[in-house]
């Protein structure tokens, strides 16, 4: 379950026949970040855990996509690993916030932006603390940060309100095969819940 406001990309591989373009030619960016792992992740299949220098290291490599530093961490893509998926035909998602989707979006201008929004402050909040993982201090700051990352959502190409999960998947399921337009993040059904969530 998705907890906080995201941004998710899409980019899509080159292939001659779009008809091939199907939920299981899409696989998942694995990030870099320097925060420390939570008890239930693991090193490289939920995020590639590395220290600040290494992650410093990379950086002056230019072996990110996009990189930033959220909260008191960074994060970042690694260009070669989404490369080499798209080369296999695979279209490649990206789990980023809205400064690494900017990024994204000036080399790579052919993604698919999907913003995730939760249904209401108050069930961003219950999930925070559901999750047990940030102090209340950290939890205050992430809901006070929330509302300047909502705010971006307009940039994205479409917006998924993560209310049921299940829901929430199969919506990413029909933008990835295309039938999206329901889910376009100009439609004027959102206005209400934006209005509630960023005022």
């Amino acid at each position: 379950m998705q907890v906080a406001p995201c941004a998710a990309l899409t980019l899509r591989a080159a292939r001659a026949d779009s008809a091939q373009r199907h939920v299981p030619y899409v696989v998942v960016s694995v990030s870099h970040t320097t925060r420390k792992p939570r008890a239930h992740e693991i090193d490289g299949r939920d995020y590639n855990f590395v220290a600040q220098a290494q992650f410093q290291e990379l950086v002056g490599q230019a072996a990110f996509l996009e990189h930033a530093r959220v909260f008191d961490n960074f994060y970042g893509t690694g260009a070669a690993q989404v490369h080499a998926r798209l080369a296999q035909g695979h279209d490649v998602v990206l789990e980023i916030d809205w400064q690494g989707a900017q990024l994204v979006r000036r080399t790579m201008p052919e993604c698919v932006t999907i913003f995730i929004l939760p249904p209401s402050r108050a069930a961003l909040q219950q999930r925070l603390q559901e999750r047990r993982t940030d102090s209340a201090e950290a939890i205050a700051r992430r809901l006070r940060d929330a509302v300047t990352d909502m705010s971006h959502c307009h940039e994205f190409d479409y917006v998924v309100i993560n209310d049921r999960f299940d829901q929430a998947a199969l919506d990413l399921v029909a933008i990835l095969d295309g039938h999206g337009e329901a889910l376009r993040a100009d439609r004027p059904q959102l206005q209400p819940l934006l209005g509630s969530l960023l005022g």
